[in-house]
């Protein structure tokens, strides 16, 4: 039976689009959905802030009336106007082992990107640094986190019949914490809070940590702007990222390093890992989605994502990340925590990769970023 390709043009298509990884890793026991509501608000033109500098075609695999894969190519202006490159990217792309399959759709997306006089094409790598990125080539047999993809091993193999190469990779470290705080860690944030009139910052207040969170932001935007297919953070992005995140962050695992006028030189953010709760309700808020959600969140949680430390840039050699990492881990370790995951780092990051050198780690996953010509 051949591979028919189509487009998605209806929301009820989207819908099935969103759905496809669910059923292709239904008996995976360490795929994690996305939640299902963000991912409708992610490629919703209307509500995603980055399609004022984005463009995005969607694809569906039919094998007669069964959805076999999926793929979206993305066009993202400013990454190519700040990079000076020519290049459209791939993400969510996802297909059951038949080369036929994830070859038609990815065609789709070159095809596209020919039409628009681009020459190249790279991915999985979504809209910003903020969105999905890097497809799993180590750790198929870990349990994945609420802020990355997973895939099959075979996904590999086609990647590379289809002629692409590695562009970069990301590793990812499993922290355990430690019993108590490293004194290295407290003599270095002492010092500096008392020789440079720093101010550690944690919140208690949500509107606070708002106006803030806006103020820091900038920083992220900053911090990150030399990394790999960064874009700079409009305000839009900004302000949604925000009113995502500040409303439902646990605000025991958020901090800030303010210098001495008060303005922010570093920002901190773990997130309590809703993985189990997505994996559980199967990336749906109803009926018992949200209540999941809201105890995996705030309840007695064993594991923390790591969202973000940002350090403005001519601090970054300072030691302020120490004051960070001190003043979260002693909360980590009053709550009973006793995992961190890092989350994607690029393998070139050497700054952040530094910062868990004095912690018992495991690097248990890898993903990859490929690159090929059109």
């Amino acid at each position: 039976m051949s591979v028919i390709i189509k487009e998605v043009t209806t929301k009820k298509d989207l819908k099935k689009w969103i759905e496809f990884p669910n059923r292709l890793y239904k008996d995976n026991e360490y795929y994690v959905p996305f939640l299902a509501s963000d991912e409708m608000e992610t490629f919703s033109k209307t509500k995603n802030p980055a399609y004022a500098f984005c463009e995005t075609k969607l694809f569906l695999a039919y094998k007669g009336n069964e959805i076999v894969g999926r793929i979206a190519g993305l066009i993202n202006h400013a990454y190519n106007k700040k990079w000076n490159k020519n290049a459209i990217r791939f993400t969510r792309f996802d297909f059951i082992d038949d080369f036929e399959v994830s070859q038609k759709l990815f065609d789709a997306v070159v095809n596209w990107g020919r039409e628009n006089g681009l020459t190249e094409i790279m991915g999985p790598i979504g809209f910003t640094d903020m969105d999905h990125e890097g497809m799993l080539i180590e750790g198929f047999e870990e349990f994945n986190l609420s802020i990355t993809f997973y895939n099959h091993p075979y996904y590999i193999t086609h990647m590379e019949n289809l002629g692409l190469k590695k562009d970069i990779d990301w590793f990812e470290y499993r922290i355990s914490v430690p019993e108590k705080i490293d004194p290295r860690f407290e003599k270095i944030a002492g010092r500096l809070l008392e020789r440079k009139g720093y101010e550690i910052v944690t919140y208690n207040n949500r509107k606070v940590l708002y106006n803030d969170a806006l103020e820091a932001f900038k920083i992220i935007d900053i911090a990150f702007s030399k990394l790999y297919g960064t874009v700079p953070l409009t305000p839009e992005v900004i302000k949604h990222a925000i009113d995502g995140y500040v409303p439902v962050v646990n605000l025991d695992y958020v901090c800030s390093v303010k210098d001495k006028e008060g303005k922010i030189i570093a920002f901190g953010v773990l997130v309590p890992s809703i993985a189990k709760a997505l994996k559980k309700s199967n990336g749906k808020m109803l009926p018992f989605g949200i209540f999941r959600l809201l105890k995996a969140l705030n309840g007695k949680n064993d594991t923390l994502e790591m969202f973000f430390v940002a350090v403005q840039p001519e601090y970054q050699s300072l030691g302020l990340p120490a004051i960070l990492i001190n003043t979260l881990t002693q909360k980590i370790i009053e709550n009973g925590v006793r995992y961190c995951e890092t989350g994607p780092m690029l393998e070139t990051n050497t700054a952040v990769h530094s910062m868990w050198r004095h912690f018992d780690k495991r690097q248990h996953r890898r993903r990859r970023c490929y690159i090929r010509d059109i």
